[in-house]
């Protein structure tokens, strides 16, 4: 557990959220979980709103690092995305994707931790644009939102399947896109 008390709470709220979700978790628990006094939170975060930004932000960048590793370990091919996928999927503590999940419980497109979480889908999309552009992909830009479209309902669907599965019908899919 990290010593610092900003960093106790962001810790306890993305493991919370994540397994929870967001509005299902109140301060009081969060305070409890992180061992980080009320005083101590308000000296870090002006309310959890603020707290939700910082754990959606950290959360979007570590995804961004580890699909860039992943696809990266796999060759760095742009279908690498959906191995990649699939392999998240397997994991017992999967919960979907912390963007889609705070953009449902932040529906408002105008809120903070909506705004925050559309950017990381659009740095998702950034990414895989330029997979696709250095694999030479001449429509490479529209290419990338519709990976990103096969991704996010890869994501949705393996909640509900609970099998990696889905991203393996995505890859078929973004396969024929490539051809």
């Amino acid at each position: 557990m990290p010593t610092h008390a900003r960093d106790r709470l962001i810790k306890a709220a993305e493991e919370l959220f994540y397994a929870e979700g967001i509005r299902a978790v109140g301060l009081e628990r969060l305070l409890a979980a992180s061992g980080v006094g009320r005083a101590s939170f308000y000296r870090h975060f002006p309310g959890k709103d603020d707290l939700v930004v910082a754990v959606v932000r950290g959360a979007g960048e570590r995804v961004l690092r580890w699909l860039t590793n992943e696809v990266k370990a796999r060759g760095g091919e742009p279908l690498a995305v959906f191995e990649a996928l699939a392999e998240r999927f397997t994991h017992s503590g999967f919960r979907g994707c912390v963007a889609i999940n705070t953009i449902v419980e932040y529906a408002d497109p105008d809120s903070a931790a909506h705004r925050v979480a559309a950017e990381h889908k659009e740095d998702v999309i950034r990414y895989l644009d330029g997979l696709l552009a250095a694999a030479g992909q001449p429509q490479h830009a529209e290419l990338a939102r519709q990976f990103m479209l096969l991704f996010d309902g890869a994501m949705v669907t393996a909640l509900r399947e609970r099998t990696p599965q889905p991203a393996r019908r995505a890859k078929a899919v973004a396969a024929a896109l490539l051809e």
